[in-house]
This record gives C-alpha cells, sequence and structure tokens, in this order.
C-alpha cells in the first residue's frame, strides 16, 4: 500500500478512550502521572498499559522486554473500547518490536488514532505501509515537551480535537534553503529512524509525490551528513516534490547543520524550508503523516490541505 491510499482516522471526542504505551525507552513515573492528568483534563479517558512502567531485565535503555512491549501495543490496537493509542515516550526500542506484531489483527480492528515522535518514527512507518493509515508526529504524554511547554499540548490536543484549526504549520525561525512551493503527501519524521529502516523488508516506500519532512536531536553534523547521504543514495528524496526540516536540537551549531542540509539537499532541485518547528524544540509543531499537504517557502508555512482526521 502507498501513502498516497491513507486512510484518516476520526479525531477524539471528550469521553473516548485512550490507551498508553510504552514502545521504546523507560518512562518516568512523574511525567507519566502529570500527562495522565493532562490527558484526563482533556475529557479523555485513560488506560495505561500493564508494561508501561516496566524495565527490560537487562537493556536499562528499554521499557520493558520487546515482547512485553509489544503485546501492550497489539492490545490496546485491538481493544474494541479504545479510540487513539498515545506512545507516552521515544528513547529507542520501537523498531525492535516491529516484527513482533501481528499486523494481520490489527488492520482488523480498523482505524484508529496513533500518536507519537522520535524514536516512534518506526511504528509511523509501519502504520502507514502495514494498515494504511494517516498517524500524528507531535510531543509524548511522559515527555517534558507535553507535561511542561503548553504550547506544544495545546498545538497537539487542537490536531486531536479539532484538526481543522491547525492547517497552517509555520514559525518565526522558519526560512527558505531552497525557495519554491510544492504539494505532496507529508512522510518523514526523525531522521536517524528513517535512515535505520533501510535494508528492511519492509522498509516504506516514499509517496510518489511528497513533502519530506525531517528532524533529529543529539546528533553532530558529521552524522546527519551520514544519514541524508544514505537516503540519497537509497532513493529516499527521488519523488520529493518539496522538503521541510524541523529542529535539530543539540546537533551543534545550527549554522554548520544548515550548512549539511544545504550541501546534501539543495540539489535535488525543490523547494526547502529550514526550521519549520517540529521535532525537539520549544513549542513544536504537531505535524500529519501521510496527508495531502503544501510547503509554500515564500510564506514559511506548509498548509495542510485537508483536516488531518476526519
Amino acid at each position: 500500500m502507498t501513502m498516497r491510499e491513507l486512510r484518516r482516522p476520526h479525531r477524539l471526542r471528550s469521553g473516548d478512550t485512550v490507551a498508553l504505551v510504552a514502545p521504546a525507552g523507560p518512562v518516568p513515573e512523574d511525567l507519566l502521572e502529570t500527562g495522565l492528568e493532562q490527558l484526563r483534563s482533556w475529557g479523555l479517558n485513560t488506560r495505561v498499559g500493564k508494561h508501561v512502567r516496566d524495565r527490560h531485565p537487562r537493556l536499562d535503555y528499554l521499557a520493558g522486554t520487546d515482547a512485553d512491549r509489544a503485546a501492550d501495543l497489539q492490545e490496546a490496537w485491538c481493544d474494541p473500547d479504545v479510540s487513539a493509542v498515545f506512545c507516552v515516550r521515544g528513547g529507542y526500542g520501537s523498531m525492535r518490536i516491529l516484527d513482533l506484531l501481528d499486523w494481520t489483527e490489527m488492520a482488523a480492528a480498523g482505524p484508529k488514532l496513533f500518536t507519537g515522535s522520535s524514536d516512534i518514527t518506526a511504528l509511523h512507518d509501519a502504520f502507514a505501509t502495514q494498515l494504511g493509515l494517516v498517524t500524528v508526529f507531535g510531543p509524548m504524554a511522559a515527555t517534558k515537551a507535553f507535561t511542561e511547554d503548553a504550547a506544544a499540548r495545546e498545538h497537539l490536543r487542537r490536531t486531536l480535537f479539532q484538526p481543522e484549526s491547525v492547517t497552517i504549520l509555520t514559525r518565526s525561525t522558519a526560512d527558505a534553503l531552497v525557495p519554491g512551493r510544492a504539494r505532496g503527501i507529508t512522510y518523514g519524521g526523525n531522521l536517524s529512524i528513517v535512515a535505520g529502516s533501510f535494508g528492511a523488508p519492509d522498509a516504506p516506500t516514499p509517496p510518489e509525490r511528497g513533502i519530506a519532512m525531517l528532524e533529529d536531536v543529539t546528533e553532530d553534523p558529521y552524522q546527519l551528513d551520514r544519514f541524508v547521504t544514505q537516503l540519497l543514495r537509497a532513493g529516499w528524496f527521488d519523488h520529493a516534490a518539496g522538503i521541510a526540516l524541523g529542529s535539530w536540537t543539540e546537533c551543534g551549531p545550527l549554522e554548520e547543520v544548515r550548512a549539511v542540509m544545504s550541501d546534501r539537499l539543495g540539489g535535488l532541485g525543490v523547494p526547502i524550508l529550514w526550521e519549520l518547528g517540529f521535532g525537539h524544540c520549544t513549542a513544536q509543531r504537531t505535524i500529519p503523516l501521510g496527508v495531502a499537504a503544501e510547503l509554500d517557502t515564500d510564506a514559511q508555512r506548509l498548509s495542510i490541505l485537508q483536516p488531518a482526521l476526519l
């Protein structure tokens, strides 16, 4: 299934039940409790996965075993009472559970809303290719981006409850790396995770005409160069009509990161917008993946051409 055929799940409404899962790193208890309070203040009923508070017995960068993390996600998605699945944090580990999920069973459960970011990019890709769904890339409930950043939290809330109110994505830091205007389907997410997916038999295929969305955190400029070069050589940008770059927090001097992106991507001949404000940054924007959008570097914005959710 290509990204041109993705279905939009339903928006959230007060009274809906949402499930919280931890497919990747271990979850700080205090942030989880604060995040749960925030979600309940939105009128949502919350269910926390059985293993969300677990720790892997040997690998302290994982929240529980692969099998248990996968089981939580599978159970949450297949529960008919659950309207949405929220990933509570990133870190690392989502890619480890991809082969443990029963995608046939999950497809039979029908479309639902799925949200998370950073390492969760691996699952965004899988939900697009395996389930044919639009997903939402935004702040996660057990992170400070959700619990302490009111602007980021509110942008996520509006996206999930009132998607027609957030069809214009812009930020004061945005400017043209390569000027122009283009339309396409949004795809991508965290750069290092996207690059790490190549070589797998189920690696996602970009849309025939897409707007590539990329961000990262704590990766040095030379590492970003390596990831982008890998994607170039793998053909990931071959059908990109435009590129929107998000934040590069703790990735070294921004002028060096900008130089890398200009050097590696500037020759593609497509519009590129710099620092749109999604990813690991304050007041981060929530972005839908798998929807039609227009990139306009003169207006310094990305316009979602129809609400991300029904």
